[in-house]
């Protein structure tokens, strides 16, 4: 016997390449190829059809960077093909138009039309073959539309280019069309191949000692004997006869099972634009659809709604056949969600919000209510998650994503995932570390060799597809599917439907083991950070969208004023698709992101326009401004979610310029700001205590070096801590007094960047307020904002959804040390037991946290907001270019005022004409109204959400001001559900019992 890898690696796979693969086609016959090219963004197809094309010779140079041509292939099939259903062949179209390595969705793709309009399926790498019909006249007319999409990635370098936009993209055509013909194939041939593949794949995971590869070894060695490279057609079938024994030899019954499920996960931006996405939708559904009907086994899940709603407006067609493969099993809803989204960034209702709008599609346009939360491929998942999922009536969560782990291996695939209120939902890892598997055997091995639960457990998941870019699953891999299903030294493979896999692996685990807390990720911290303008836009929209929704819903009860349905339903959709995991967290190409801030800044015109509208009903006349408080807490004497006169009469703060600097007071706070603008003292009045540790400054500005290992926009390593440059030297300093207000404004250079810097205490104002204002072009730097608290603090707080996390300041272990970039939404807070400070943001999400120990024998914990990145792939320019960033730092603070902090800084003053008397009270403090809206079915009913926000059992009474005939509890999909404990009617209330972090949605319906 030869050695196995010699054998294996040398005669059997020349053979396979040089003889096997050549024969595949028995025949192969040209087309003639027309073209209408050059377009510079894509025409529907009608319009395409009637236009005049001219002929052309391949290979055909063609292709700008993200230009559109199209292609009519045009000749007749040979009548000796046309055998009607001859199963020894099958005749193709093969389109090569240019593709340049043969990973699918990351370079050129077409898709193939009939001259009626209607898609065949599309043509990638991986896929070029496109069915033609054995019968009737033998006439081969096709229209193919060509995307001359370019390589962004570099075929996996991930340099910097600037093809990612197409004002810097260039002219160059970047594609040959090479090929064009109707071949015929030998079906028999066809499937020796995918015998070949499949026990080849397998061996090469089996141990070299093992009997099983042996045997295997020797019937693909019997193989290459049998089959004659001067007929190979002619002895293919005796190929496979000698492949059976090793076909046919069973799996073990303690074998891992493996379901496998169709899958094609398409970021909806990412090295290509929305626009883009949107004919990948329609790629990747149309060779779905025809897959689906050529093997009736074949089924496919599909998790973004907002993937189909594309489908519906831009290509009906297609859509009406999903909508019919949907009734017959084969084209499966997952997931729930609009998209599926960054799932750290995104605030409270936002990501309430994917699972509302995106499960009422579902159930709107399929009758499908989904029950699992797919999300493959995300940067972390926070602690609020399982409540909002099972809130929404999802039973499951699916991810992958956290193999990634560089540092912790994840101790379990299936398990109860516990989130941050206590609520735990059933979560599964799929083993093979993959949702693009091609079930090859290196996937099914590593399914079976890494999965942790095997005590327990006897069943994983294996989504099957390329995706990322689409192309989705192939008839090869169901060819792989079939001969998996029972093969000795394989897991078995079976098609299956996620529900089932879920209820299967379910049934199986008695006990599962628990998981509490956020599940980090420990790679893709930058995500936190980079692409700022988008993370500034998008908490800017959250919290419009708030206050549009509030005012709407309270002039529609108040004053009969219609609802804005459309226009709010709009706006979220696209919010919401801005929120998809690879366009909040900015790490799309440039065109993305440009597209973005475009969007942000159309949304918040018309957020803005919606907003005064609905306030506008309340003109009392009288000339005087009112304050709008959209904050769910009194705000200046005025009450929660209402308007009226500010309450205020806190003394003017002071401005004091000493030897040293310039001291700001006002009654509650002192801060001494040196001639550098550095903070040396931040007091808190009310207990004398300085929060800045003794011989430090705060407000630092350090720039560290930012060199990731491999993704640039995406990690940020732990190396660039020990790299960086403090930044105190200045250009200008000056203090200033306004009305109600004392600041100083300190601006400093640095490489070529400046900042100018604006310190602000307000009059009877706990918290210091810092405006950075930014002219930022440095590359691959990190900017980051220090403060050194004299604060003894073994855990920080920061806010996620619907609650806050409590993460470790120290690095005791390596899970702990792997977490030194972390996120938080609107604020995070120091504390030790008495003490606290709290650092809010208007649009950072990057921090970290770290204690030391002075030689005073005092502890310091350093805060720092991370403010600003350079990386330089995918988007060369990311960042460059003007940044207005706010902070504030409030000392003396507690959980609650950190909480509230957030809320100030992002919920600015806006004023009303006239007073406005809230819908919705609460009487507890830390149970705070998140959401008041009009019901999503349009039928005028009143939905409030509120959640208790400190971590504490509350008891709350819930008020409203209007006349109530009924209130119910609901999920987030406003169906009614079991009361939550302690629910009690109380004529125009109800008194709940919260636990911790509880979230509830209550329905009312007007009398």
């Amino acid at each position: 016997m030869h050695d196995n890898r010699e054998v294996t690696e040398g005669r059997i796979e020349r053979f396979v390449r040089d003889i096997l693969f050549p024969a595949l086609y028995i025949e192969q016959i040209p087309l003639a190829v027309r073209v209408w090219d050059d377009l510079d963004e894509p025409v529907p197809f009608a319009h395409a059809a009637a236009q005049a094309y001219r002929p052309v010779e391949l290979p055909y140079a063609w292709g700008r960077a993200w230009s559109t041509s199209w292609f009519r292939a045009e000749g007749r099939v040979p009548e000796r093909w046309l055998r009607g259903d001859d199963a020894a062949t099958r005749v193709e179209l093969i389109v090569d138009l240019g593709f340049t390595h043969d990973r699918p969705g990351f370079q050129v793709e077409g898709l193939v039309f009939r001259p009626d309009g209607t898609t065949v399926k599309s043509v990638n790498p991986r896929s070029s073959h496109v069915p033609v019909a054995q019968t009737g006249d033998g006439i081969v007319d096709l229209l193919i539309e060509g995307a001359a999409n370019p390589n962004i990635a570099g075929d996996w370098t991930w340099k910097p280019t600037p093809l990612g936009d197409k004002r810097t993209a260039g002219d160059e055509l970047l594609y040959d069309f090479r090929r064009c013909d109707v071949a015929l194939m030998d079906v028999t041939v066809w499937e020796l191949l995918q015998d070949v593949w499949t026990l080849d794949g397998l061996m090469r995971e089996l141990p070299v000692e093992s009997p099983r590869r042996h045997r295997i070894l020797g019937a693909l060695e019997r193989l290459v004997d049998v089959v004659d490279p001067a007929d190979v057609s002619g002895t293919a079938a005796q190929g496979r006869d000698a492949l059976v024994p090793a076909l046919s030899a069973p799996a073990s019954a303690s074998s891992h099972a493996v379901v496998a499920i169709g899958h094609a996960h398409i970021d909806s931006a990412w090295l290509w634009p929305i626009r883009e996405t949107i004919r990948k939708c329609a790629r990747t559904f149309s060779s779905v659809l025809a897959l689906m009907d050529a093997d009736p086994e074949f089924r496919f899940a599909c998790s973004s709604a907002q993937q189909l709603k594309w489908m519906k407006d831009d290509y009906p067609e297609i859509f009406d056949r999903i909508v019919e493969k949907v009734r017959s099993g084969q084209f499966i809803p997952v997931g729930g969600m609009w998209v599926e989204p960054d799932m750290n960034l995104p605030g409270a209702e936002a990501m309430v919000r994917q699972f509302v709008t995106g499960k009422r599609f579902f159930l709107e346009e399929f009758g499908v209510d989904t029950r699992e939360a797919w999300v493959p491929d995300t940067f972390g998942y926070s602690g609020a998650l399982p409540q909002i999922i099972r809130a929404s009536g999802t039973d499951w969560f699916l991810t992958q994503k956290i193999s990634w782990n560089q540092t912790n291996t994840m101790p379990h695939h299936t398990f109860l995932w516990e989130g941050i209120d206590g609520t735990r939902v059933f979560t599964h890892f799929p083993p093979a570390d993959t949702y693009v598997s091609e079930v090859s055997g290196a996937e099914l091995a590593r399914a079976e060799r890494t999965f942790h639960d095997h005590r327990d457990g006897s069943v994983s998941l294996l989504p099957f597809g390329f995706g990322d870019g689409g192309g989705g699953p192939t008839r090869e891999m169901m060819a792989a599917v079939r001969r998996t299903r029972s093969l000795e030294g394989s897991p078995t493979v079976e098609i299956d439907t996620p529900a089932r896999f879920f209820e299967r692996a379910e049934a199986e685990m008695a006990q599962p083991p628990v998981w509490s807390g956020e599940l980090y990720l420990e790679l893709h911290r930058a995500s936190y950070t980079t692409q700022h303008r988008t993370k500034q836009g998008n908490r800017r929209n959250e919290h419009w969208l708030r206050e549009a929704e509030l005012w709407a819903a309270t002039a529609a009860v108040r004053t009969g004023a219609d609802y804005p349905y459309d226009a709010l339903e709009r706006i979220w959709q696209l919010v919401l698709l801005q929120q998809f995991h690879d366009i909040l967290p900015g790490t799309s190409i440039a065109w993305v992101h440009r597209e973005v801030e475009e969007n942000n800044v159309a949304l918040a015109a018309e957020l803005d326009g919606l907003i005064a509208e609905a306030l506008a009903r309340f003109d009392s006349g009288d000339g005087e401004a009112y304050l709008a408080n959209a904050a769910p807490f009194t705000r200046d004497g005025v009450a929660a979610l209402g308007a009226a006169r500010r309450a205020t009469s806190a003394a003017a703060p002071t401005l004091d310029r000493t030897v040293d600097g310039h001291v700001l007071d006002n009654g509650l706070v002192r801060v001494v700001i040196d001639d550098r603008g550095l903070i040396v003292s931040l007091v808190d009045l009310t207990t004398g205590r300085d929060a800045i540790a003794p011989g430090a400054e705060g407000n630092l500005l350090q720039l560290h070096r930012d060199l990731p290992n491999k993704w640039d926009a995406w990690d940020v390593d732990d190396h660039y801590l020990r790299v960086s440059t403090d930044i105190a030297s200045i250009s200008s300093i000056a203090g200033a007094e306004h009305p109600g207000a004392v600041s100083v404004t300190v601006a400093r250079m640095f490489g070529a960047s400046s900042i100018a810097q604006t310190l602000t205490l307000r009059a009877g104002d706990p918290a210091l307020h810092i405006d950075n204002d930014v002219d930022w072009h440095e590359k691959s730097k990190l900017l980051k904002l220090a403060f050194p608290l004299d604060v003894h603090a073994d855990r920080v707080a920061a806010e996620t959804q619907f609650g806050h996390v409590q993460r470790p300041t120290h690095s005791n272990t390596s899970w702990d040390a792997a977490r030194f970039e972390l996120c938080a939404h609107r604020w995070f807070h120091v504390a030790e037991p008495g003490f606290g400070v709290a650092i809010a943001n208007e649009s950072s999400h990057g921090y970290d946290a770290q204690r030391t120990t002075r030689a005073d024998g005092g502890t310091t914990t350093t805060a720092r907001v991370s403010l600003l990145r350079g990386p330089t792939f995918p988007d060369p320019r990311g960042d460059e270019g003007r940044h207005r960033i706010g902070l504030s730092i409030r000392v003396g603070a507690d959980v609650r005022a950190a909480i509230r902090e957030g809320y100030r800084l992002n919920l600015g003053d806006r004023r009303a004409p006239g007073p406005i008397a809230p819908l919705v009270r609460v009487d507890h403090p830390a149970v705070l109204v998140e959401s008041v809206k009009l019901a999503e079915d349009r039928g005028g009913d009143v939905v409030v959400r509120l959640y208790e926000s400190e971590g504490a059992r509350a008891t709350t009474r819930v008020a409203f001001d209007f006349d109530v005939a009924e209130v119910v509890a609901t999920d987030l999909i406003e169906r009614e559900i079991d009361p939550p404990a302690g629910f009690v009617r109380e004529g125009e209330a109800v008194s709940l019992r919260l636990r911790p972090f509880q979230l509830v949605t209550l329905r009312v319906r007007r009398a």
